[in-house]
């Protein structure tokens, strides 16, 4: 995985930023983004047309990991095309300014570029919804054999990442 620099999966850059005051470069404040933030937006891509949407996620340092029902518009996309972006951000805002003009946002925000796996293995699966729960409780779930069944998990093998804040 390329942390911060490189050329992702079907020849989408993911270079260099255009503002490099404002890019993070420190892989620990990124793990601290990624842990912070409770929503992830996933964008996809279907015939030249695109298609995002916001998912509950977990991520273990290497790889982010959302849950799905078994069938929809993501799914259908993904099973043909499992390219994926995502993005988390957090501490939003604005940075005013005197000019209306130089109003800006305030954030601290992680994009990155992987392709989706389809979590086939049930102790996997598991293990990446136990991820996913404990973000939000802390109390131990157990998963009843019908919800495993109708419940899709998928692991997003990270190829290029990037941080970027602005406001702090």
């Amino acid at each position: 995985m390329q942390w911060m620099t490189g050329v992702a999966p079907h020849g989408h850059p993911h270079g260099e930023m255009r503002r490099d005051d404002r890019e993070i470069t420190d892989a620990a404040e990124i793990n601290e983004i990624l842990n912070a933030a409770k929503v992830m937006y996933i964008s996809l891509a279907d015939n030249n047309i695109p298609f995002m949407v916001p998912v509950f996620y977990a991520w273990d340092g290497m790889s982010l990991y959302f849950h799905s029902a078994r069938s929809g518009s993501k799914i259908d996309i993904l099973k043909r095309n499992n390219a994926i972006c995502f993005a988390v951000s957090i501490e939003q805002g604005v940075v005013e300014d005197e000019v209306i003009c130089n109003f800006e946002a305030k954030h601290r925000t992680v994009i990155g570029l992987g392709n989706a796996v389809f979590i086939e293995d049930e102790q996997e699966k598991i293990a990446a919804l136990n991820r996913i729960v404990a973000r939000f409780s802390d109390k131990a779930w157990s998963f009843p054999q019908a919800n495993l069944r109708s419940t899709l998990v998928l692991r997003i093998d990270v190829v290029s990442i990037k941080g970027k804040k602005h406001g702090f």
